[in-house]
């Protein structure tokens, strides 16, 4: 690989090829300090609003997302997408089959899908996937991350999403997941898909609100919506995005975009430490320290690791 992609301004120049070359050389050379500079010189340079869409298997997530993308081409943005598929417990690989779902024009230039797998995170959200984020967030104007799914422990999406969409199949008897700790705590918006089904979409939004009425407010200043929406008449689809954009003014008038980025940042080095030491590295890291200290968090994180190895080797 050419020493000059190491450059986000040759990533960015360099278009899709380019891209797609530079995340596969990160994956193959992750815990390398050029590896963790490049990506702290795209986590300072985002202008990307990172969506991330999860929801059950099933729900209709692929297809809301070509519905997304198509409508967010069709207004000029450029849209990358990172696509999460499960993984095997055995060899950790992936189908990646939500490559084959979405459905884009390989000569649009400003559209960029990369299929990532879950690996060994229940959370649904591997550390490659996080670092595809980073970088993709430094080119395009949205990022959307389709997670594999959500559950009581599936939550890693809130690493890297500015705004979190759930999605509720309707008639699909989840009412008591709804008011299982943490579910609705977590999406900044809830909508309803395949609306067309009439009485059951219905129902759902129903359940839906009422399980948000018990759960603990996510933030003072939103309140979460719940909307219906059908990607394939496109019913809801504009006030799903009209909803996303309110999302994102709500944190920039706030102040809260930039602290909300910096805590996610924070969240995740902890857990990175913690994956790879345990509750005995993260007593011995001084983790805000070297965050103060390093130019963002991923050269925190390889800082952090040599000085753990060396103290915890014996």
């Amino acid at each position: 690989m050419s020493q000059d992609l190491w450059c986000l301004d040759a990533i960015r120049d360099g278009g899709k090829r380019a891209l797609a070359r530079a995340l596969s050389n990160i994956e193959a050379q992750d815990g390398q300090l050029k590896t963790a500079l490049l990506l702290d010189e795209a986590a300072r340079n985002a202008k990307a609003h990172v969506v991330g869409l999860t929801g059950p298997p099933g729900v209709g997530k692929s297809t809301l997302t070509n519905a997304l993308i198509r409508e967010w081409r069709r207004r000029g943005e450029s849209v990358g997408v990172v696509a999460v598929d499960p993984s095997s417990r055995f060899s950790l690989g992936a189908l990646l089959g939500d490559r084959t779902r979405l459905d884009t024009d390989p000569a649009d230039k400003n559209v960029f899908v990369r299929s990532m797998a879950a690996r060994d995170r229940l959370g649904g959200l591997s550390h490659e996937s996080l670092a595809a984020i980073i970088l993709m967030r430094a080119v395009f104007d949205r990022v959307l991350v389709e997670s594999v799914g959500i559950g009581q422990s599936e939550a890693d999406i809130a690493f890297a999403a500015d705004t979190i969409v759930l999605c509720i199949q309707p008639g699909s008897g989840d009412s008591l997941q709804f008011m299982k700790a943490g579910i609705m705590e977590l999406p900044d918006i809830v909508t309803v898909t395949k609306a067309d089904m009439g009485a059951p979409a219905r129902r759902a939004k129903a359940d839906v609100q009422g399980a948000l009425s018990l759960a603990l407010k996510k933030k003072e200043d939103w309140s979460t919506p719940v909307l219906m929406t059908s990607s394939p008449t496109g019913q809801g689809l504009d006030l799903l995005i009209e909803q996303v954009d309110l999302h994102r003014n709500c944190l920039l008038e706030s102040g809260k975009f930039s602290a909300h980025r910096r805590e996610q940042m924070r969240l995740w080095l902890r857990d990175r430490i913690g994956m790879k030491f345990g509750q005995i590295g993260l007593l011995h890291a001084q983790l805000d320290d070297h965050l103060d200290e390093a130019g963002g968090p991923f050269e925190a994180e390889f800082k952090i690791t040599e000085e753990l190895t060396h103290r915890l080797t014996p």
